[in-house]
């Protein structure tokens, strides 16, 4: 699903992506229609313009999110501005692309973001990163003895999620197919209760799983 409020743009994302054999299931020009087709329609990824007329990028990826249909939202915006790109995380956005990316790179990463990778334009992963690695250095909650425990597998594939491998580079670092390596980050996001993989990356880092002890 497309969601901007300019339509030549919206019409030229939609084309993009459904010529490239994308199925684009519905497209809306501002947050309240978003929120109001997408149970309809059921989209597995939200393109999302950061500026909407009645609320903003942010808000709408978390009203998506709240629909609890499992979208991904990747956030298509004209802003480069590090807090709009922090807050947009924040709110659950697993991607965000400044619209001056390419045809190629927007439809890679509809891909991507469907996949479950956190996808974002050079330059703004290390940001991202940054910033988890900040709120990680936090004092630490106190231990939890319900805490889910992960299979030596899933901490093992969990480990190169938060060095920032894609499922690809892990399947074939870990000798495993694409699709195992789907299954194990599912059943950690579930074990967790987790959504996505950028809050997946955070859990990670705050357990010290993006350290280079392997």
């Amino acid at each position: 699903m497309v969601v901007d409020d300019h339509p030549m743009w919206r019409d030229a994302v939609a084309r993009d992506l459904a010529e490239s054999g994308i199925e684009v299931v519905g497209t809306a020009g501002d947050g309240a229609q978003a929120a109001r087709i997408a149970p309809a329609v059921r989209p597995t990824v939200a393109v999302v313009d950061l500026q909407l007329p009645d609320l903003s990028g942010v808000a709408v990826t978390a009203r998506l999110l709240g629909l609890d249909l499992g979208l991904r939202v990747l956030i298509l915006s004209a802003s480069g501005e590090h807090q709009d790109v922090l807050d947009a995380v924040k709110a659950g956005a697993t991607g965000y692309l400044v619209k001056s990316a390419g045809r190629e790179e927007l439809i890679d990463a509809v891909r991507r973001v469907h996949n479950g990778d956190a996808v974002f334009t050079a330059g703004l992963a290390g940001l991202v990163l940054g910033e988890y690695r900040r709120l990680a250095a936090a004092p630490p909650p106190a231990d939890d003895d319900d805490t889910p425990r992960l299979t030596e597998r899933e901490t093992e594939v969990l480990r190169l999620v938060a060095k920032g491998l894609t499922y690809k580079q892990i399947a074939a670092r870990l000798t495993l197919s694409h699709r195992t390596v789907q299954n194990h980050v599912q059943n950690t996001l579930n074990k967790l209760q987790l959504h996505n993989r950028v809050e997946l990356v955070r859990y990670a880092i705050d357990k010290g799983l993006d350290d280079d002890e392997r």
